[in-house]
């Protein structure tokens, strides 16, 4: 996901400067941008197409399944401690909707 982030903020970055200089040149804050928008397109799409395919490489495998995972730290360590829990008393078996009642 880092080429998709890297290509991200290049077209984000290319959009930003041109948006200034066509504000620099007093052409309105619309045309600005429209025209910020689709200049950063085309450059992007022109000259840099090796990052171009490797952010939709990384977008695709993340979408494909193919990829890793993507876990927080507390869902590994609630992973790991249920897990430990699992080994030290194997039979008896988790049962999250009963809870037990208060004083029994």
């Amino acid at each position: 996901m880092v080429a998709f982030w890297k290509f991200t903020a290049l077209r984000v970055g290319l959009m930003a400067a041109l948006f200034v200089v066509f504000l620099y040149l007093h052409l309105g804050v619309i045309f600005s941008a429209i025209a910020a928008a689709v200049i950063a397109w085309c450059i992007t799409y022109l000259f840099f197409r090796s990052w171009r395919d490797a952010a939709a490489a990384a977008v695709a495998s993340r979408f494909s399944g193919r990829g890793r995972p993507l876990r927080t730290s507390t869902e590994i360590s609630d992973a790991l401690a249920e897990d430990a829990l699992t080994e030290q008393d194997g039979a008896r078996s988790a049962q999250p909707d009963r809870r037990q009642q208060p004083g029994a």
